[in-house]
């Protein structure tokens, strides 16, 4: 039997709900790591140890980009009208107990949703413009967006508004990492259409990748 959990989306269990449904463990509320100590120690990383990530570390880097934090729904980043329009998915190559895909986040049950099979690393290095180094990372974060659900209340301010978000999520990600004792950094150069192509997005547009593995 499954064990049941207690978190802001109520009990749940720590299974696969579905084939290609998991529900993650409930996020973490505090570390030994001050943020000022996070902030002093955040640094790019780029070279990855040989080294899995556990599914315990894999949520809380999602929570941290976009979780739940109250029960009207807000969340771990600011938004523009809480109209939320970044979408959040984890890459997962070397995450313990997940198998290798593409995984949308779902912040309201907490739960990652595969999206696209296999292994997606190599082929997403060559997209950003062959950085080798993105391939080493156990798993990527990627921070997209449906920049509609702004624009539609703000017009093409919106526009504008969309890219701030991806830079709260994409810095909580990178704090939560050292408080994990991971590494990260963010890339922005990668042909737009192939990475598109690759996680089988639809109507969002991919903003940022954010590698992130145990420092090499």
């Amino acid at each position: 039997m499954a064990a049941i959990v207690s978190s802001w989306f109520g009990p749940m269990a720590m299974t696969l709900a579905a084939p290609d449904a998991l529900l993650l463990p409930p996020p973490r509320p505090a570390s030994a790591v001050s943020v000022e100590e996070a902030l002093a120690s955040r640094r790019s990383v780029r070279h990855f140890a040989d080294a899995p990530l556990t599914l315990a570390d894999a949520a809380q880097l999602v929570w941290a980009a976009q979780g739940i934090t109250r029960a009207e729904g807000l969340r771990t980043a600011p938004s523009a009208g809480a109209l939320y329009p970044l979408e959040v998915y984890l890459v997962a190559s070397a995450v313990v107990t997940v198998p290798a895909g593409v995984y949308r986040y779902l912040p309201a049950p907490h739960r990652l949703e595969r999206t696209v099979a296999g292994d997606r690393r190599r082929a997403l290095a060559v997209a950003a413009f062959h950085q080798s180094w993105i391939a080493e990372a156990p798993a990527i974060v990627v921070i997209a967006a449906v920049v509609r659900r702004t624009r539609l209340k703000y017009g093409e301010r919106g526009e504008r508004y969309v890219p701030i978000e991806a830079g709260h999520a994409a810095q909580n990600v990178g704090l939560q990492a050292v408080a994990l004792g991971l590494g990260t950094t963010l890339v922005g150069a990668f042909a737009d259409a192939e990475v598109k192509r690759l996680l089988g997005l639809v109507e969002e547009e991919p903003l940022l990748l954010v590698p992130v593995g145990k420092p090499g």
